[in-house]
């Protein structure tokens, strides 16, 4: 495996992605020059075995898939998101102090590491709504420049700053602008002047503040990679490029990234939401399946729910589970969770370690201490739309949901052969808890 390549082309990715909609964005032009054609759910569908098609919705998810023949057996899928925790930018930003500075009113979006987003350059970055002759449309706009900064309180002013301090978001963590000027919406001004728009012409905005440290490769021998939002586009870069790179031959090999994994996915976008099931749906009509075809190709289909992973953490690995002990570069994750917040159960984490296998791959396993709660996932909430058999993994990562995290330099490359081969194989079932894998 080419571990430096991998890294190079993924670092790209993360820092050309500052938010979900410039994720999509990236994703959809690279399916677009591998020669997949644009679907639009407003329009029919007319789909053809051997090619390949991807459809997106609300710009910030999106669903890639390859029919090899339209007599398939099931769907071999991954899944991931590409929203990351961030501060979101409020309607009516600007705050004025003492008639000196502009600073930006935002609030939380997920659960993030506050600390570490102070005192680093800062940019914004997402899309707009403008108006035109014949109605709306949307426009990305990236101000891709240092712009602005969360300042500290200098520690005169808060001696409990390391003995635990709590910040609050609408105090603590907006970030300082621009000077005060004889002008008024200097902020909505800028934003439509890179636009190419008039300000008038914006009805509305989803705009986030993004860290502007680029990725990089750290380590003795350069075996880590640190950059923003490794959660969880490192997983998402690495299921497209074993997408892009897989030989799909009895199944339905499908690519999805959904948005507001973060937040709890309760959203058209989200894993909640229908856009999978619709997606399946509509292959299987195209195909002239019935609807008990349908059934029975999902009781044939496998779901990896790709989401990262802690790794031990070398500072405190007393917070890790006693036996289950993940470490960057030593593979993919397989997580398990006694409370079905990872949906991973004996079937489906024993085709995972078939897959890992056949890949060449190696894996290692994460539960959470059982006096500690974690995290959930998409995995088990994807579930209520499209039921089938589901495992959770992730890549092993330190610092997650800090805006600057830290992975290893060969999990990449190790996902991306696993995910190959998930999307060139085939899964039938052969009967409850029983099944037959072609590889």
């Amino acid at each position: 495996m080419n571990f430096e390549n991998v890294n190079k082309e993924l670092i790209a990715f993360l820092d050309s992605s500052p938010n979900a909609f410039y994720a999509v964005s990236n994703m959809c032009k690279t399916l677009e020059d591998a020669g997949l054609i644009r679907l639009y759910e407003g329009k029919p569908w007319e789909l053809e075995a051997g090619k390949g098609y991807y459809v997106t919705r609300n710009d910030s998810a999106v669903i890639a898939f390859r029919i090899p023949k339209k007599d398939y057996t099931g769907f071999q899928m991954m899944a991931s998101h590409c929203d990351s925790p961030v501060f979101k930018i409020k309607t009516n930003a600007e705050i004025a102090i003492d008639k000196q500075y502009v600073k930006l009113n935002v609030e939380k979006y997920g659960g993030m590491i506050c600390a570490p987003w102070l005192d680093r350059p800062l940019s914004v970055a997402g899309r707009i709504i403008v108006r035109t002759e014949e109605g709306i449309e949307t426009r990305l706009v990236n101000i891709d420049r240092d712009l602005m900064i969360i300042p500290n309180l200098a520690i005169h002013m808060n001696r409990e700053v390391n003995d635990g301090y709590k910040f609050n978001a609408q105090v603590d963590m907006l970030p300082l602008f621009c000077e005060k000027g004889e002008e008024s919406d200097v902020f909505i001004k800028m934003i439509a002047e890179e636009a190419g728009v008039k300000a008038e012409d914006i009805l509305d905005t989803d705009l986030f503040l993004y860290n502007r440290m680029k990725g990089t490769m750290l380590g003795l021998n350069n075996e880590f990679v640190a950059s923003g939002r490794l959660d969880d586009l490192q997983c998402a870069y690495a299921s497209l490029q074993g997408f892009l790179k897989a030989e799909p031959k009895d199944s339905v090999a499908v690519h999805c990234v959904y948005d507001n994994e973060e937040v709890g996915s309760g959203t058209k976008q989200g894993a909640a939401g229908t856009f999978l099931k619709d997606t399946l749906r509509r292959i299987n009509s195209s195909c002239g399946k019935s609807e008990e075809e349908y059934l029975m190709s999902i009781a044939s289909s496998f779901l990896v729910s790709a989401d990262n992973a802690h790794a031990v953490h070398p500072n405190h690995p007393e917070k890790s589970d006693p036996t289950n002990r993940p470490y960057l570069n030593k593979g993919i994750v397989i997580k398990y969770s006694a409370n079905q917040k990872y949906t991973t159960d004996a079937v489906s984490g024993a085709v995972m370690r078939a897959i890992c296998n056949e890949a060449k791959v190696p894996f290692q396993i994460f539960t959470n201490r059982s006096d500690m709660l974690g995290g959930s996932t998409l995995g088990n909430i994807s579930q209520s739309q499209v039921a089938l058999n589901t495992v959770d993994i992730g890549l092993p990562q330190l610092a997650m949901h800090s805006p600057y995290e830290t992975a290893g330099a060969k999990d990449t490359a190790y996902l991306i052969e696993a995910a190959r081969v998930l999307f060139s194989s085939t899964m039938e079932g052969t009967g409850d808890g029983k099944y037959r894998l072609l590889f």
